[in-house]
């Protein structure tokens, strides 16, 4: 497919070579084989030659006529005014009916049968399926035959050639289009600048929070330091204390350890005295 459509840029710029020396019925001649010529949907550089354009004030009129339609017009267009135009070979009614299915095509995705036989004047929807196919197979627009719901969708196709007049409403198109961009662009931006306050809002807090964290950690750890230090003792001290009893409680051991001595003594006494 790259390879033919390789061959038809050199076929037309050799057609674009020959018509810039080309007069008269040479010229006319050489426009009829290139509305036939295969792979040459486009014929825009060669409209705009001066020589050619001049065929429009000459006896060859209709030739030049017969290229506008190829180059901004339909098969329809090309009916209605065939009494005024050459006659078409077969090659050159495919061509134009090649040309009016992408005119459809920039139109709509989804094409009905009955417009396109309508539009291209078949007689049935064989004849319309094999147009279509030669159509893919000539690069000229993708999509895929539906004939369960008898129609034809178009997934892409190629441009045609555009008028003079055409151009101002394309660029103000355009223009409607840039300007639609810029304030898409400025609302995006405007949406960014915030999305970054918010973040950098969020980066300040999260730091405040870690600092305060931190902090309330140092303080906890001096405290629990503080607290450790003065409940502390000295493992020797501790266990000196424990052996050493009392200053009360020795007293009360020596006045028991007393009394007990008397009582003892006293006892003895009264068992003499019986004897």
């Amino acid at each position: 497919m790259a390879a033919e459509v390789k061959v038809t840029g050199q076929n037309q710029e050799q057609f674009l070579l020959l018509a810039k020396s080309a007069r008269g019925a040479a010229l006319a001649s050489l426009i009829h084989q290139v509305l036939e010529a295969p792979g040459i949907y486009v014929f825009g550089e060669l409209l705009d030659m001066p020589n050619v354009r001049e065929l429009a004030d000459s006896e060859f009129s209709a030739v030049f006529r017969l290229l506008t339609v190829f180059a901004y017009g339909t098969y329809s267009d090309y009916l209605a005014e065939a009494g005024n135009l050459p006659p078409l070979t077969e090659a050159q009614k495919n061509k134009l009916r090649h040309l009016s299915v992408v005119t459809l095509a920039s139109k709509l995705k989804c094409i009905p049968y009955a417009v396109l036989l309508e539009q291209l004047q078949l007689k049935n929807v064989r004849q319309l399926e094999d147009l279509v196919i030669e159509a893919v197979y000539a690069d000229v627009l993708r999509g895929s035959l539906d004939q369960r719901n008898q129609r034809l969708e178009v997934d892409y196709s190629i441009g045609r050639d555009i008028r003079r007049e055409e151009l101002s409403a394309i660029t103000r198109t355009l223009q409607e289009w840039c300007q639609g961009c810029e304030v898409v662009l400025s609302s995006i931006e405007e949406q960014v600048s915030r999305a970054n306050q918010h973040k950098e809002q969020q980066l300040g807090l999260k730091q405040q929070i870690e600092s305060e964290v931190a902090n309330l950690k140092k303080t906890i750890k001096v405290t629990t330091a503080a607290a450790a230090a003065a409940t502390s003792q000295d493992p020797e001290q501790h266990l000196s204390e424990l052996r050493e009893p009392a200053p009360g409680t020795n007293q009360r051991q020596a006045s028991k350890k007393a009394s007990k001595g008397k009582g003892l003594r006293g006892s003895a006494k009264i068992w003499s005295k019986s004897n």
